[in-house]
């Protein structure tokens, strides 16, 4: 009888690849229904954006105040999110930007204002915030508490927000808005862009390196509405109102301060000074702006600065001063570094000049000083540099004078733009403008002109209008 044949067994290797099949078409399956499942299951949301504003449709600033949530089971760093403020702007107007208030600290904020490559109902630009990476890290559930933020128009008009996209004049308190969409590493996280979901916007990854900012440094663009902003004086500066000399004593006014848009300057608006006469003390104004606090001392003090040899107004002829300078201490302990332009002359010497001037003791008159004669009309790059043993003064990289270790600084000291009058030699109304653009101070560290130049264009570049790393002064 012929053996009946057995069936051949299977090998592992089928077996296994059948298992596989059956995963794969299973996997299949549920990646094909995934966009379904989140559809009607939507994740909860990394960041959570809350906002609140008091502000009117009609106002002499946007300001919205903003909180960031962490609502993932992660830490998030800060530097990694951006969030953006859609609103349209008005005809052709150009905008500033600055922070007020930041519980996490102002210096730690980034923005920039950016016109949309596709407009859409609502918006045609964006406010992107940023920051940075002392920013620190939001833990789970953590808030970054209050942004106070402030948009204006660079020429000082009142902004109309009625209609933009991230505006909400029923948000009288904090409140989750997601019209204020948040950005992780560049990717939409949170709320709605203008135009809808999938809606193809300006919305793109960020693509700027995170700003480091160095150590015992202070950088002001001067992005400012006017003398009573108060971002002006919580970013440490002060407009002089007090009484006193130089000059003709007791005019010192707010009136001519402002912050002007000018397409020459870095950041867009440059810090004028403008002093004002009729001819007689009771019709002269002059204009300061100094720091709050004397805590400056050894490094690098560098401004871009617009020096004018007639005026805006009027007749020419005045002895006018534009002056940057530094000033602390009293008695044996005094200091005072000078740089004073006047392009008519002054105290018995003719224009133009520029008098660079050490001061070791006011009380005394103990200074040294040298002379520059020359037109400095127009912008130029101005740097002084303290070291233990000298003061370095300088002009668009060129040094103009030194000063010796007898007459180094033994104070901290407060730094100062002015524009006064020596005297008031004739009658009738005119008025003399100084610009500007930018100052900037590293402690302990000797920069060049052009390295200061960089510097600021790379703090602008990053979206930082403003910091102060520095500790405070005694």
């Amino acid at each position: 009888m012929a053996s009946r044949r057995q069936p051949r067994r299977r090998s592992g290797i089928a077996r296994a690849f059948k298992v596989l099949l059956v995963v794969a078409v299973l996997a299949g399956g549920v990646l094909a229904a995934k966009p379904l499942w989140n559809h009607f299951n939507p994740e909860d949301p990394e960041l959570t954006v809350r906002y609140r504003t008091e502000t009117e449709p009609e106002a002499d600033a946007v300001r919205p105040w903003l909180e960031v949530f962490n609502t993932s089971e992660k830490p998030v760093p800060l530097s990694e999110v951006s969030l953006r403020y859609y609103f349209t702007a008005d005809g052709d107007a150009s905008y500033g930007f600055n922070c007020v208030e930041a519980a996490l600290g102002c210096s730690n904020l980034t923005g920039s204002v950016v016109a949309m490559d596709t407009p859409h109902e609502g918006a045609d630009h964006y406010l992107e915030l940023g920051f940075t990476e002392k920013a620190g890290v939001l833990k789970p559930g953590a808030n970054s508490r209050g942004l106070e933020i402030q948009l204006y128009r660079t020429d000082h008009k009142p902004v109309d927000q009625d209609g933009d996209w991230s505006y909400d004049a029923e948000k009288r308190t904090y409140q989750e808005s997601d019209r204020v969409p948040a950005y992780k590493r560049g990717a939409l996280v949170w709320g709605e862009e203008p135009g809808g979901k999938g809606a193809e916007t300006s919305a793109k990854p960020v693509s700027r390196a995170v700003p480091e900012l160095p150590e015992g440094g202070f950088f002001d663009d001067f992005n400012y509405r006017g003398p009573k902003d108060t971002a002006l004086f919580k970013h440490g500066w002060l407009v002089r109102t007090s009484k006193g000399g130089p000059g003709i004593e007791n005019t010192w006014t707010a009136k001519g301060v402002s912050f002007p848009g000018d397409e020459e300057a870095l950041g867009g608006q440059a810090l004028n000074l403008r002093a004002a006469t009729d001819g007689t003390k009771a019709g002269t104004e002059q204009a300061a702006l100094g720091t709050k606090e004397a805590k400056f001392r050894t490094g690098t003090y560098a401004a871009r600065i617009h020096f004018t040899d007639k005026p805006t107004t009027g007749d020419n002829g005045d002895h006018i001063n534009q002056t940057f300078f530094t000033i602390g201490g009293s008695g044996s302990k005094y200091a005072e570094l000078d740089n004073e332009y006047m392009p008519n002359g002054g105290w018995g010497a003719p224009g133009p000049k520029l008098d660079t001037t050490t001061w070791r003791n006011a009380d005394e008159g103990d200074r040294v000083t040298s002379k520059t004669e020359q037109s400095l009309a127009g912008w130029h790059t101005m740097v002084i540099t303290v070291k233990k043993d000298s003061v370095t003064y300088s002009l668009d990289g060129k040094t103009l004078y030194r000063s010796g270790s007898d007459y180094a600084p033994r104070a901290d000291m407060a730094v100062n733009f002015n524009t006064w009058f020596v005297d008031l030699p004739f009658t009738g109304d005119r008025a003399w403008d100084m610009k500007v653009d930018w100052f900037y101070h590293q402690s302990g560290k000797a920069l060049t002109a052009e390295q200061a130049e960089e510097a600021a264009k790379e703090f602008q570049g990053n979206g930082i209008g403003w910091f102060d790393t520095l500790p405070s002064g005694s």
